[in-house]
């Protein structure tokens, strides 16, 4: 059921927005309870996503005695983790060359050695903690469909043994054996590497915010916190809800793309825009014609990318960017997808699965934010002074990252020195973003730019990365 006229072929119920998709088996969560009035803990999260969830489970795993609260605005995994595209990816969310820079190259290849450990982490503790979240460790598959994708793949796997990956992982494939994977139309050039995870992100986040509950934590929905304060004197560090003020020794902020909803954090991270589709279940086939018995995670190199799974009930699930951001680092919390942007990522559906395309539909549509900071580097900050924590801006590779992240702050809390706490993101800082209209001109310029890059690369056979996504690099430090 392809579509000649601009528009998505829609199911009939298509939704669009509600969150996302993945909710959709069990239902949109009913919000727990709010925090009935003051509080006083060891440790309060901010945040009830995978980094504060991930969190609280280290910590309490740790020490017990404990007491751990949670605030979460919305219900447990309203925001990325909730929304996400079902990658566990073991892929520094940053830049590799600014991490050692700072510190070293050896300490940037620890980094990437951690986030490969982190894939076998999550999928470690769904298995033993019973999480049921279609965890398959298939690896993730990059395609290149033009010459100058072609020679950034080929840079990519060269560059990769620069900085510690070996052969094993990331391997070049000869075209039989990428077509025997996956058959993408158009692909000319693909690489594999093992360490990617399918997820279904809904049953990951509400697993774990079971998980902690049932280990003692306290998970207060429907709280949204306004205002986190420091240390000062006798008094200890507190986050501020109209339900009432908790205070801690320690308040840790895990709030991503929402983090500019936060008193004296709006230009901290930018909330970025991405947005996906999910197709009708696909018959036998189709399956036939492309593949993806493997399950392997998919995504191009594009400069406006794109990322897809196979899911566990044989839909594919597709993503890319929309309208990337909002002025006034603003969030659709619905996840409401503009027509245009659900047409455009059906166009590119169909363009690298055409079966796909004339047997399915569109069946939802959604879209959610992610937190970029100023230096595209994600962070992990104990401040022991103050009592104020953050981690985040996983610049979208946050389901493995945000793993990471929560034993490094458990680390931090509790004033051990690990290999974790000696990793070159811990206390990393990074100045703000600029304020309004100067970050909504330099992000939607470096998207148009990006577009602008794509559609002169896919026109010509030169192999040459186009001068203006180097322009947009250059804009937002990208």
């Amino acid at each position: 059921m392809s579509s000649s006229s601009g528009r998505a072929p829609l199911a009939p119920g298509f939704a669009n927005g509600g969150v996302s998709h993945w909710y959709l088996p069990a239902g949109r969560p009913e919000p727990g309870p709010r925090l009935p009035g003051p509080r006083r803990a060891d440790v309060c999260v901010v945040g009830a996503g995978y980094t504060g969830l991930w969190t609280a489970y280290y910590l309490k795993r740790a020490r017990p005695e404990l007491e751990i609260v949670v605030l979460e605005r919305e219900f447990a995994g309203f925001g990325a983790s909730g929304r996400n595209g079902g990658w566990v990816l073991g892929e520094i969310a940053g830049s590799r060359e600014r991490y050692a820079a700072r510190h070293g190259r050896i300490a940037a290849v620890a980094l990437q050695h951690a986030m490969f450990d982190a894939v076998d982490e999550v999928i470690r503790v769904a298995a033993a903690e019973g999480i049921d979240a279609d965890l398959v460790k298939s690896g993730v598959l990059h395609v290149a469909r033009n010459p100058a994708q072609r020679a950034r793949l080929a840079a990519m796997v060269a560059g990769s043994r620069e900085w510690g990956w070996t052969e094993e992982d990331l391997v070049p494939l000869p075209a039989a054996e990428r077509d025997e994977r996956l058959r993408v139309a158009g692909a000319t050039a693909a690489a594999w590497s093992p360490h990617c995870a399918r997820v279904q992100p809904a049953k990951l986040v509400r697993g774990l915010a079971e998980t902690v509950r049932g280990l003692g934590v306290e998970v207060y929905e429907r709280t949204p916190v306004v205002r986190i304060l420091p240390r000062r004197g006798t008094a200890p560090a507190a986050a501020v809800t109209p339900n009432g003020t908790v205070t801690a020794e320690y308040v840790l902020r895990a709030t991503e793309g929402f983090t500019a909803g936060v008193g004296g954090h709006h230009r901290d991270w930018l909330p970025m825009n991405s947005s996906m589709i999910v197709t009708t279940p696909l018959p036998a086939e189709v399956w036939d014609a492309i593949g993806w018995e493997g399950r392997e995670l998919l995504g191009d190199l594009a400069h406006y990318y794109m990322y897809a799974q196979r899911t566990a009930d044989d839909r594919i699930a597709f993503g890319g960017r929309g309208r990337p951001y909002r002025y006034g680092s603003r969030v659709d919390d619905g996840g409401r997808t503009q027509p245009a942007t659900v047409a455009e990522l059906w166009s590119m559906l169909a363009a690298m699965f055409p079966a796909a395309a004339e047997h399915g539909r569109v069946a939802h549509a959604w879209s959610g934010v992610l937190g970029v900071p100023r230096d595209w580097c994600s962070t992990v900050v104990v401040d022991h002074a103050s009592g104020l924590g953050h981690a985040g801006g996983y610049t979208g590779h946050g389901v493995a990252t945000a793993n990471l992240a929560g034993r490094t702050l458990r680390d931090l809390v509790l004033r051990e020195d690990t290999e974790l706490t000696a990793l070159p993101w811990v206390d990393r800082r990074v100045r703000r973003w600029e304020p309004e209209p100067l970050r909504w001109l330099g992000v939607h310029a470096m998207y148009a730019l990006y577009r602008a890059a794509d559609a002169r690369e896919s026109a010509t056979s030169s192999p040459r990365t186009s001068a203006l996504a180097h322009l947009a690099d250059a804009i937002t430090g990208h």
